[in-house]
């Protein structure tokens, strides 16, 4: 049977789980999509809002809808609660837009939210309308909004093409993909124009401008089609991801891959957008690739190039950066690595003179290496004519003046001085000489200045050195053979080394960022504690960023903490708070040069871990990141954010144990209490209330007192353990040493401990020569006390109990020695641990006695081990490092 080969792979079915739980969480978004304005979305949009709250008794109120004075659309607002706008005042003018803090206090089971790709007025939380609606989505609550094609980021420029109107307001295209449902709101051609016509969609002026401008037949008929392909392409989808999670086997073939080629070009937007609809048309995925070569960018190109990079992530697109000298070779080595199926370029453009001569050998030679990959070939509107229209240019140099005049200068001043010594060296020694100058100039400068020192030095050598001197006539052929080689060597030679120094260069930078990564894990590894971790984050983010940053973390209920971290030239106001807690909430960046919040001083980014964001980070940046900052401060950021996690998983563990102990703790109570304490206070009781009854003779009541007294000495006994267990786990003990003699130690132990010992025989050994010591006389005390106690309840009646005293070398060392069983080896690593008792243990006791002894030989610097006497019995070593008295030397 091949049951087996179906069944589904456990980490995919986990993640699907995981996913769906996620989107659980999240409010449903539902769209209703028509092809531009006037279909009736926002009338579709109230009934089926009037539906759910009649027949489903939903709650469902208007965030904001736009009636634009429709007689029928203003009448289905009614009996809908509608939350007030937020005015902004917008230069001379108030603009209202949607109140989002109040929506979301709310908190209503559907929202309606017309015109999804609004732009919001300046000093609105978020710059787009589709940002508020992801917010109030990530809240747990429904919303049902409204959306033209033309305002589909991939699709704007299309619509611009033959409407010609340009629309500034658009969204990303996930949004819509992401959406939950979206229902097609649809009329025919003539209906929309019919209700032009009648003024249901503009006043009567406005309708007839409309008419002869964007609502013209052709633009409403590709509108529309562009809008049922849309949808049919979404259901198309839902129907592959369905039978996919349901695993039904089915005719599709195997995965297409879809890789777009950009660089720093304006076409390259358009390029992004076609491809992207390709793919959503094929049910493919897609990446963009950029490969850098050694040309260096100018502002405008990298603005251009940047601008690209945040398309494509508007777009859905993954975008990747590669290095590499020979562009065609990159795009076939990535695209057979990431098993690309098609590739997608655009048409080389001439641009200046050079580009003439290889106007198609990138595609010829793309095409050629291809092998099995599609490659598909996207032209432009403008025509070829669109080049002789404009000037010629030469090559782009990214030099400055001042290299070229330096350049001119060094080969001026060589060629002075070969000049002079043309005597004695000969003019075919000068080209070596230039040559050799013009190599080692291109280890400074850039590409335009070499090609300027090679021209220079040749003309210079011809002029100058070559017979005939002072004439650009050359007599001799191999001389105008050397001169051509001089030429070419000098210029290849100059230009490949100025290429491997723009290499290294950027090898360096990316070596630079690699150690600082390095330096920035190892210091973090080696920290302990969020403080430490903060001042190492704030050191390493000024020193490789030059920013100085603020850095505010979570509390225990999981909000941001009142106390933050930050330079002193940073001063965060209840406004930065405010929008710190919002990109703490959404784990999404805000702020300054973003999308949400820009009015702010500071730029915010989400302290995001593993499992869970830890706080934020706020910095005053002074211009926008470029591609590979931006990733550089990313992996930065997430390093950090990662030790910030390991402390707060750290305490948590820390937590858990202490409850783990408590919950022990709280057990070995209840067992004390049931038997340790149960027993002597039975005891009590039973004697006293024996006593107040009757009359007994002389012997039997003292007998009665005696058991009372036996009975009050135990109970005292596991209450002193019970304290000082609760001394040592809160730290509170403190030793205070003082001078005594050892001798009296050993008389109070055995005066403490007279009943108990009268079984056995006490021994204790103190050299003659023992000095003074200075310790803490309580706590040794109460150490030996237990031990010599643990000897009296382990050891058989009648045998010896050593108790024995020496110092060497600095250290006090006290020996407690008996006659029992000892312990078996597997126990004896335990025998210090609390609430520990052995398994051949008498019945009684908690088990905190040698626990309480260990603590308390901690608290003076000392160790203490457990062992087995050579002839049967326990042996406790104590060594206490202490200072002796300069009276013992006297």
């Amino acid at each position: 049977m091949n049951d087996g080969d179906n069944r589904p792979d456990p980490d995919e079915l986990l993640s699907s789980l995981f996913n769906e739980e996620e989107k659980s969480k999240r409010g449903k978004l539902k769209i209703f999509f028509g092809m531009c304005a006037g279909v009736g979305k926002t009338y579709t949009m109230l009934e089926a809002a009037h539906n759910d709250k009649n027949k489903k008794n939903c709650d469902v109120i208007i965030g904001y809808v736009e009636t634009h004075n429709r007689k029928e659309t203003s009448e289905l607002v009614e009996g809908f609660e509608l939350i007030p706008r937020r005015k902004y005042l917008y230069k001379t003018t108030t603009v209202q837009e949607m109140d989002l803090d109040t929506i979301i206090a709310r908190k209503p089971q559907i929202v309606l939210v017309d015109e999804l790709a609004h732009t919001n007025a300046p000093g609105s939380r978020h710059a787009k309308r589709y940002q508020d609606v992801q917010e109030i989505l990530e809240n747990g609550i429904n919303v049902y909004t409204t959306l033209n094609v033309q305002h589909l980021e991939s699709r704007s420029e299309t619509v611009a093409q033959f409407t010609g109107i340009i629309v500034r307001e658009t969204l990303p295209d996930e949004i819509f993909e992401n959406a939950d449902e979206v229902e097609l709101v649809d009329l025919s051609a003539d209906e929309l124009l019919q209700r032009l016509s009648e003024g249901k969609v503009y006043v009567h002026e406005r309708s007839k401008e409309a008419l002869e401008n964007f609502f013209r037949l052709g633009n409403i008929t590709a509108l529309r089609e562009m809008a049922l392909r849309i949808v049919a392409d979404r259901v198309d989808k839902q129907l592959h991801d369905y039978m996919q999670h349901k695993r039904i086997r089915g005719p599709w073939k195997t995965g297409m891959h879809l890789l777009v080629a950009v660089g720093p070009s304006p076409y390259s937007g358009k390029l992004m957008r076609w491809a992207k609809n390709l793919a959503y048309a094929m049910g493919a995925d897609i990446q963009a690739l950029y490969v850098e070569t050694l040309h260096k960018l100018t502002s405008k190109e990298r603005e251009l190039l940047d601008k690209n990079i945040n398309l494509a992530k508007q777009l859905g697109i993954k975008f990747r950066i590669i290095t590499n000298y020979d562009i065609v070779k990159a795009i076939i080595d990535f695209a057979q690595k990431e098993n690309v199926t098609h590739i997608i370029v655009g048409k080389p453009r001439v641009r200046n003179i050079l580009s003439m001569f290889r106007l198609d050998r990138f595609v010829r030679r793309l095409i050629r290496f291809s092998g099995n990959i599609d490659v598909y070939i996207l032209g432009s509107d403008s025509q070829a004519k669109d080049y002789f229209k404009k000037k010629a240019s030469v090559p782009s140099f990214t030099s400055s003046i001042r290299q070229y005049l330096t350049v001119s200068l060094f080969i001026i001043l060589s060629s002075v001085i070969c000049f002079i010594i043309q005597a004695y060296i000969g003019y075919q020694v000068v080209s070596f000489i230039l040559l050799f100058l013009v190599s080692i100039l291109a280890l400074f400068y850039g590409t335009g200045p070499i090609l300027l020192a090679a021209t220079l030095s040749a003309l210079i050598w011809d002029y100058f050195f070559i017979p005939p001197a002072f004439t650009l006539n050359i007599e001799k052929p191999l001389d105008m053979l050397m001169l051509l080689m001089f030429f070419i060597i000098a210029l290849l030679n100059g230009i490949l080394t100025s290429r491997i120094r723009n290499q290294e260069k950027k090898i360096r930078v990316r070596e630079e960022r690699t150690n600082a990564l390095y330096q920035l894990t190892g210091e973090l590894s080696m920290t302990s504690g969020i403080e430490e971790v903060t001042k190492t984050a704030r050191n390493y983010i000024k020193k490789y960023f030059n920013l100085d940053c603020a850095i505010i973390l979570k509390n225990e209920r999981n909000v941001l903490n009142n106390n933050v971290w930050h330079d002193p030239n940073m001063e965060l106001t209840e406004n930065d708070l405010s929008i710190a807690a919002w990109v703490f909430k959404h784990s999404s960046k805000a702020g300054k040069h973003t999308d949400t919040l820009p009015s702010g001083k500071y730029t915010f980014y989400p302290l995001t871990g593993i499992n869970e964001n830890m706080g934020v980070i706020a910095v005053e940046l002074p211009h926008v990141f470029t591609h590979g900052e931006e990733q550089f401060w990313n992996t930065f950021i997430s390093q950090i954010s990662s030790n910030f996690e390991r402390e707060f998983l750290r305490n948590t563990a820390k937590n858990a144990y202490i409850l783990n102990e408590s919950d022990k703790l709280y057990k070995t109570l209840f067992n004390s209490i049931s038997h340790e304490l149960r027993i002597p206070v039975t005891t009590i009781m039973g004697a006293s209330d024996t006593l107040l009854s009757q009359s007994y003779p002389e012997e039997t009541r003292l007998k009665l007192y005696s058991e009372i007294n036996t009975a009050s000495v135990r109970l005292n006994r596991l209450i002193e353990n019970l304290l000082n267990m609760s001394r040592l786990e809160s730290g509170r003990i403190t030793p205070h040493p003082d001078w005594c003699d050892v001798h009296d130690l050993a008389n109070s132990i055995a005066d403490s401990l007279k009943q108990e010992l009268q079984p056995f025989k006490l021994s204790t050994i103190i050299p003659a020569d023992m000095p003074l010591v200075n310790i803490d006389f309580g706590l040794i005390e109460q150490v030996l006390h237990n031990l010599i106690l643990n000897a009296t309840q382990n050891a058989p009646a009648g045998t010896r109990i050593r108790l024995k005293f020496f110092y060497d070398n600095g250290f006090l060392t006290m020996m407690v020695m008996d006659r029992g069983n000892g312990f078996p080896e597997s126990e004896l690593s335990s025998v210090f641990n609390k609430f520990y008792r052995g398994k051949d243990a008498k019945a009684g006791g908690t088990g905190l006695g040698l626990s309480i002894v260990k603590g308390f030989v901690e608290a003076n610097k000392g160790t203490v081990i457990a062992g087995n006497r050579q002839n049967g019995g326990a042996i406790f070593t104590i060594k206490i490092p202490v200072e002796i008295s300069e009276m013992n030397q006297y």
